[in-house]
């Protein structure tokens, strides 16, 4: 009978991780209720949308963009930022600014990180999360954490089941029924990424189900050709909304050698 014991584990392992998402998705979908009226006549701003629409790297991303297209940063095809007018017009720009360093020019890629751990992203994020319209890190990692832990299971779960099969027959039970017991906590686990992709996906994301309301507003109302409805694009997209092609190429680009050529070069 020692498929009985495999099967047991295979219950536990399922159950604990089920168990674990259904309270990280209960603690986030009450968080939600206790906020239903977060966002009600809020108006985004950029820098709001590009961070619930893709967290502190979409907020580097967008400001970098901005300054670009307002010729106060030279962003080159090679991957260097430069700058150009070291007067930054907010917190953001500042962020940039010093992420850059005191010669003005940098590798972009250090400076998205570094302007992403900025005070300044910090402060956009805990604002928007105590309005209600991010998800808090905790509540966001937790779901995250759980559903890895689910899937897990069920490749435990596969695992064991196999492993029954292929151990030496020591009772009278038919192989198939021995795969049919271990088919029900896979099922189970199955069962629960199917329902979390449904009604747990939006705690997973940065913006709250308030957020994202705002966020699809947003959308809608921004039309035409302007220079906001670019950068509101840029912000809710991310840096593949960029048309420019040497723009996105900047961007695009990653360090394949230890020593980078020089945007001057």
């Amino acid at each position: 009978m020692f498929w009985v014991l495999l099967l047991l584990l295979a219950w536990a392992v399922a159950g604990t991780a089920c168990t674990r998402l259904c309270l990280a998705a209960v603690h986030a979908a009450a968080a939600d209720t206790k906020e239903a009226t977060a966002g009600r006549g809020h108006d985004l701003t950029l820098y709001e949308a590009a961070f619930l629409s893709g967290g502190p790297r979409r907020v580097a991303d967008l400001t970098l963009v901005a300054m670009a297209r307002q010729r106060r940063l030279l962003l080159a095809r090679t991957g260097w930022a430069t700058v150009v007018d070291p007067r930054g017009r907010d917190e953001m720009e500042r962020s940039v600014i010093g992420a850059i360093g005191p010669e003005g020019q940098s590798r972009i890629e250090p400076v998205r990180d570094a302007a992403a751990a900025a005070d300044a992203v910090g402060s956009l994020a805990d604002r928007l999360v105590s309005d209600g319209l991010a998800v808090p890190d905790g509540a966001r990692t937790g779901i995250a954490a759980a559903i890895r832990q689910v899937r897990f299971a069920a490749a435990v779960v596969l695992a064991l089941g196999a492993a029954a099969l292929l151990t030496p027959a020591q009772s009278e039970m038919p192989a198939h029924l021995v795969a049919l017991w271990f088919a029900l906590p896979f099922v189970l686990t199955l069962s629960c990424l199917a329902i979390a992709r449904v009604e747990i996906h939006p705690y997973a994301q940065w913006a709250s189900p308030a957020g994202q309301r705002l966020l699809s507003t947003l959308v809608r109302r921004s039309r035409g050709g302007e220079d906001r409805t670019y950068l509101t694009s840029v912000a809710v997209r991310g840096v593949r909304a960029i048309g420019e092609p040497d723009l996105r190429a900047a961007f695009a680009h990653r360090e394949t050698h230890h020593r980078a050529p020089h945007p001057r070069d």
